[in-house]
């Protein structure tokens, strides 16, 4: 003990006594202090002799050598403290837990008054630096120990008192309740002098809050005088503001802990006593109050503005907030849970984070909320999140938008968040109509904003049309149906919009017909039609390259073999028989090189014109004839409806001339008759493309003998193609569009007089499609106003004549049309009526034509008395 006690006395002195020098390093450095000391020899032999002193009385009286040791160190510190640093090295377990229990009793004497929110004010005490010191230095390779000591100092001094364990190295301060009073707010003290302290328990310090605990604890402050607590809370606040790591899971501990306890808490943790919960409402609601004005007074000048600012000069950080950038998607999931006073404190927290970290996380926030919001009340969190930082930071909507497109592109989102974004959008844009209605006018400018920037990026938002999940291409089409479009667009953008949704109109009608048969609910698919043709329309009006492209795409869809189906067509080979599917047609085998060099060679084709008509497979004989596939006439039936209606919407909202509008707003507008010419030219190349553009004038009836074979193949197409008829009707109603399809309409007639002529049926409604075919055609070219009213109403009396009678009256409409040509020239605008009109009466005497129809009237009077004042001049 003389020795021990001689050495260290001796130790403080020379520390003391030299500590002023020049070459001396501050008392601050430690590690250098200790390394300058330690090289000389004097200092170095007695720090050997008192540390092989201390080893060996630390078995027999642990206590009065340390207290000797921290004596020594109150006397002559801090200039003593790489003295204790270098035995603490030596001896950690003994070291550690005197030191704090000397800094406790230093503080402690001080008084905790003392202590304030800044650091600096920590160097009141003086005991209290040299132990951050001391364990600062230990910390290098004695961390594990130091976060034990520091952890069972807290769990001590909230425990009751209990009788100390043999093993317990016992520093009395655990039976003084003053000092155990003075534990929690030296160890704050402690921590906000020391990050690398405070670093190693705030792992594990909440994990150690337990409802057990946090009640002791609010025992143990609720002893405290205000102005202490106070004291000690913004300590507390400042210390979280200032954590560089775990600040989520303090995040979560305190808004857990604050929660209501009528609201359901995630977690196992159990509802907190009611105190305990106050306590941490106001230390939430304290930090996010520190949080506030760190974030808006960052920046020293004079510019307060955080975007002006952080152009000009850096920006201080703010670690718990940098920590939490990187947890943006967990806090606006957590946000949208709209728990009681949870969500307002999230809430507060993202605006507060989307300020400091700039324009890149308020974007990613704004994204993450419109992706993962579920219904309007979730949603509403967006738009109070736009309305809070549109002060500081302009075009927070535009840059959303775009960075969600951007996450379309990459594939980052999955379907489900992908279908609620779009949905999201939607209901976005569509709170206009509300906002124009009476609702607050902030929200239809958002409303207008989020509509502006969809619009932008239309063409990035019709690839998801035919995406692979109909969810999706629901909500896509939902989307697109209710944005405003773009004021100016590229030609490419606007026929890729045009494809794709055309493309999505037929996947939509497929979806529905599946759903029809299966028997489910087919909500969603019906839905899906109705805005399909409401985006149509809408494209369609938008230019006259967008309706000639939709026009052009819905006709060829209709007759495409893939979608024939959906409107009752058949598809079938040149003979007329339906083709069999790939899996039931067996592989022949046969070169058609080789037969056909054998066909060539065995046939004589005699004569100048000649045609070849296959009736089989080379080789292999007669084809076998498949059984007609069976469809659905109400689903067929429908879909020709809602194509006929698209197609009407098309052409009655054209963007080629602005006709009258209608007085009844029920009385659809007038077919054009530009986009009724769309229609017919399209429709005549893909029926025939041999007589595109070819004349108009329909040429005698004999000449029919030279266009057999295209003649027949255009009757085949309207059999296998029922949309055909009620797509003709739709041209004839925009006159004169129907003169375009002269060719396709005098080919299917000439087939129609062959059939008459050849039949040997004793009543026309023997030929059930040859009768429906007729009516259909002559029904058409009177709606086109290509005949005369006396001529178009024969078709009323087909049903009741023999097909020869029918041929008759077939042939006179074939004269009267070679007569007097199908020419649009013939056709005069009526502005009254905003439609083309045909004044028959320059045409010439009509009655020369008629005369076959009285003869049969005549003729059969018993049963076409009653339709004898159709046909009078």
């Amino acid at each position: 003990p003389l020795v021990s006690a001689w050495a260290v006395d001796l130790l403080g002195q020379l520390s003391s006594k030299h500590a002023g020098r020049r070459v001396a390093p501050h008392s601050s450095s430690l590690n250098e202090l200790l390394q300058l000391w330690m090289s000389c020899a004097a200092t170095r032999s007695l720090m050997e002799a008192y540390s092989q002193c201390l080893a060996a009385m630390l078995a027999w009286c642990p206590d009065a050598c340390v207290d000797a040791l921290l004596d020594t160190s109150v006397k002559h510190s801090p200039h003593f403290d790489w003295v204790v640093a270098h035995i603490g090295s030596a001896f950690p377990g003994t070291i550690i837990s005197r030191v704090l229990a000397c800094g406790l009793k230093d503080f402690c004497s001080h008084g905790v008054k003392d202590q304030g929110l800044l650091v600096e004010k920590g160097s009141r005490v003086p005991k209290i630096g040299s132990v951050v010191g001391i364990l600062g230095h230990l910390a290098a390779h004695h961390s594990e120990s130091i976060r034990k000591e520091l952890l069972r100092m807290f769990q001590e001094s909230l425990t009751p008192s209990t009788p100390l364990s043999p093993t317990s190295s016992s520093t009395s301060w655990e039976s003084s309740p003053q000092l155990r009073r003075a534990a929690v707010p030296f160890l704050l003290q402690l921590a906000a002098m020391s990050p690398n302290l405070f670093g190693a328990v705030s792992a594990e310090l909440v994990e150690l809050l337990r409802p057990s605990l946090l009640l002791q604890l609010q025992a143990l402050l609720q002893g405290l005088p205000r102005e202490e607590l106070d004291n000690m809370m913004g300590l507390a606040v400042h210390l979280i503001s200032q954590s560089p790591s775990g600040g989520a899971r303090v995040l979560r501990f305190l808004a857990d802990t604050a929660t209501p306890a009528s609201v359901i808490i995630s977690g196992p943790t159990p509802s907190p006593h009611e105190g305990v919960r106050e306590g941490c409402d106001r230390l939430l609601q304290m930090l996010l109050l520190h949080l506030h004005k760190l974030v808006f007074n960052r920046s020293d000048g004079a510019d307060s503005s955080p975007l002006n600012s952080a152009s000009s000069q850096p920006q201080r950080v703010i670690p718990f907030l940098e920590e939490l950038r990187s947890h943006v998607s967990q806090l606006c999931a957590e946000t949208l849970r709209l728990e009681r006073k949870r969500h307002l404190w999230l809430h507060q927290l993202l605006c507060l984070l989307s300020v400091y970290g700039g324009p890149s996380v308020a974007t990613e926030t704004f994204c993450q909320l419109l992706t993962q919001a579920r219904n309007p009340e979730e949603l509403a969190l967006a738009w109070q999140l736009h309305t809070t930082l549109s002060s500081c930071m302009a075009g927070l909507i535009q840059a959303g938008v775009a960075h969600c497109v951007a996450q379309i592109h990459t594939h980052t989102l999955g379907p489900r968040q992908l279908r609620q974004l779009l949905l999201n959008l939607a209901a976005a844009i569509q709170s206009q109509e509300e906002g124009k209605r009476g609702a607050g006018g902030s929200q239809s400018s958002m409303a207008v904003q989020v509509g502006s920037a969809v619009s932008g990026h239309l063409h990035d938002f019709c690839a998801l049309l035919l995406h692979g999940d109909a969810a999706v291409s629901h909500a896509a089409v939902r989307l697109l149906s209710c944005s405003p479009l773009p004021r100016t667009s590229s030609p490419a953008h606007l026929l890729l919009l045009s494809r794709a949704a055309v493309t999505h109109f037929f996947l939509s009608l497929q979806r529905r017909g599946e759903v029809g048969k299966v028997g489910r609910d087919g909500g969603q698919a019906y839905e899906s039609v109705n805005y399909s043709v409401q985006l149509l329309s809408r494209f369609a009006a938008y230019s006259p390259l967008t309706l000639k492209a939709i026009l052009q795409q819905l006709v060829e869809g209709a007759l495409h073999r893939g979608n024939a189906g959906l409107f009752g067509g058949q598809i079938a080979d040149m003979s007329g028989a339906p083709v069999a599917s790939p899996s039931v047609t067996a592989d022949l085998g046969a070169s058609l090189l080789d037969i056909n060099c054998r066909f060539g060679t065995t046939v004589n084709f005699s004569g100048s014109v000649w045609s070849v008509f296959h009736a089989g497979v080379i080789g292999k004989g007669l084809k076998v004839r498949t059984a007609a596939q069976v469809l659905d006439p109400s689903g067929v039936t429908q879909n020709i409806q809602t194509l006929l209606a698209v197609v009407v919407k098309c052409c009655s909202s054209s963007g080629f001339i602005t006709s009258r509008s209608p007085s009844d707003p029920d009385e659809l507008l007038p077919i054009n008759a530009e986009a009724a010419k769309v229609v017919a030219v399209t429709l005549v190349e893909n029926v025939c493309p041999d007589v595109a553009n070819g004349e108009l004038s329909w040429p005698p009836e004999e000449h029919a003998r030279t266009t057999v074979e295209r003649d027949i193949h255009i009757r085949r197409c309207f059999e296998t193609h029922p949309v055909l008829f009620p797509l003709l009707h739709v041209v004839a109603a925009g006159r004169p569009a129907l003169c375009y399809c002269s060719a396709v309409l005098r080919g299917l007639l000439a087939t129609l007089l062959a059939h008459w002529e050849a039949s040997r049926e004793a009543s026309s409604t023997d030929s059930p499609w040859h009768l429906q075919a007729s009516c259909l055609l002559v029904s058409c070219m009177g709606e086109g106003q290509l005949l005369p009213p006396v001529l178009a109403n024969v078709h009323e009396a087909f049903p009741l004549l023999t097909p020869f009678e029918v041929r008759l009256l077939l042939l006179a409409v074939w004269e009267y049309v070679r007569g007097n040509g199908p020419l649009p020239q013939k056709f005069v605008f009526n502005s009254d009526k905003g439609l083309f009109l045909r004044d028959f009466s320059r045409d010439g005497d009509v009655a020369r034509y008629v005369a076959p129809i009285h003869s049969v009237l005549h003729k059969n009077i018993d049963r076409l008395g009653h339709l004898c004042w159709r046909f009078q001049l």
